[in-house]
């Protein structure tokens, strides 16, 4: 069920400096991403150039032919991206943290984990998580999914439906999240080939911002996983939320994401104003005052995005994550920053800034939508103040 992608004509080969990759890859992804928003259609022409720039291999070990990025390469390469395609930028993302994850994974069945990498390094092979579901909502929130693994004689047989499932035309592999039907039912996430038999991909997505996502729904119907592929149950009640290097991969790769985006409406209001040149002026809206300050303002509010994020990073990358809280205050503050910097971006401009024939009111509701993305701020704040409280 995998989409076949078609690579954006003229795609680098891939190199060994990822950065340079994805910087290469900008204006040929900032094309497509205009074209597939309007349409309202999955970016498949970006993420097929990202995969053949070798980008899907980006956090897979180097031992297995990956290309090992820590957190500071990663997260540099995605906020890259999303200057130029964030919906491209946000699989790509999970992808990256994914992978991440399986690469400090312990306990895990040494077989799939081998696999994914693998099919990431050779085929350029997506994955993600599948989490999210119409009762449950966000898991992060609490609850028990409603997707059911049952024990069969090949392994298992998974039955659920999953929404905002991102990616999911281009995803070869699913990280489903389920409980069991056994006595005592254990709640943990199982591997399912995309191209299996019984999952159908219902065409749901049609949202203000990211539109280019391809999070649709994803259902199972009684779909075989073999018995290995349960890659980490356990009962409801154990512990095991986020670890603090997990929390801070997360919440920098998407804070990173919105960033990109920022940064991407900045710099088309620089071309704007360094253009602009009303009649009654005789020079460039960039020659006043006014216009200088408001753009000194956001390069602040982009200045303390850029330390926040390589401080974060940094810190991930020397095995000295930061605490939970602090991940989700940096996670928060950049990207508030971010949407900040695009609605003062469109106030300057006025109606150009919210023409369809220019790129900045997709950056206006792309980067909304960095308040949905878990964990949300109204988790965050609750968490430092009860923290700071010593609840």
């Amino acid at each position: 069920m995998t989409a076949r992608l078609r690579a954006i004509p003229g795609d680098p080969a891939p190199a060994t400096d990822p950065l340079a990759t994805a910087r290469a890859l900008v204006p040929a992804l900032a094309q497509a991403a205009a074209d597939d928003d309007r349409a309202g259609r999955f970016a498949a022409r970006s993420i097929a150039a990202c995969r053949a720039a070798g980008l899907a291999a980006l956090t897979v070990p180097r031992a297995r032919g990956g290309q090992g990025a820590g957190l500071s390469a990663t997260s540099a390469v995605i906020g890259t991206l999303a200057q130029g395609d964030p919906a491209a930028a946000l699989v790509l993302a999970m992808q990256a943290l994914h992978h991440a994850t399986l690469a400090r994974a312990t306990g895990w069945p040494a077989g799939p984990v081998a696999r994914l990498q693998r099919a990431a390094v050779e085929e350029g092979a997506l994955l993600n998580a599948l989490r999210v579901e119409p009762e449950l909502g966000s898991p992060a929130r609490g609850g028990l999914p409603a997707t059911i693994a049952r024990r069969a004689p090949e392994g298992w047989r998974v039955s659920g439906r999953k929404i905002y499932s991102t990616g999911a035309p281009a995803l070869a592999f699913g990280l489903v999240f389920v409980r069991t039907d056994e006595a005592a039912p254990r709640v943990g996430f199982v591997l399912v080939p995309m191209s299996a038999p019984g999952i159908r991909i219902e065409a749901s997505w049609d949202h203000l911002g990211m539109r280019a996502s391809g999070s649709h729904d994803v259902v199972l119907d009684d779909v075989p996983v073999p018995g290995d592929h349960a890659l980490d149950l356990r009962p409801p009640a154990a512990p095991g939320g986020p670890e603090a290097v997990a929390l801070a991969w997360n919440t920098t790769l998407i804070a990173a994401l919105y960033d990109g985006i920022a940064r991407a409406a900045q710099d088309w209001l620089a071309r704007y104003l360094g253009t602009r040149a009303p009649a009654n002026l005789g020079a460039p809206l960039a020659s006043l005052p006014r216009f200088q300050e408001a753009m000194g303002e956001s390069e602040r509010l982009l200045a303390v995005n850029r330390r926040l994020l390589a401080g974060v990073a940094a810190e991930t990358d020397a095995g000295a994550p930061p605490p939970a809280t602090e991940s989700g205050l940096v996670k928060l503050t950049v990207t508030e920053n971010a949407i900040e910097v695009v609605q003062r971006a469109v106030e300057l401009t006025g109606n150009p800034g919210l023409s369809r024939a220019n790129p900045l009111e997709r950056h206006l509701r792309d980067v909304l939508c960095a308040r949905i993305h878990t964990p949300q701020g109204d988790t965050i704040r609750l968490a430092a103040g009860r923290a700071a409280l010593g609840l």
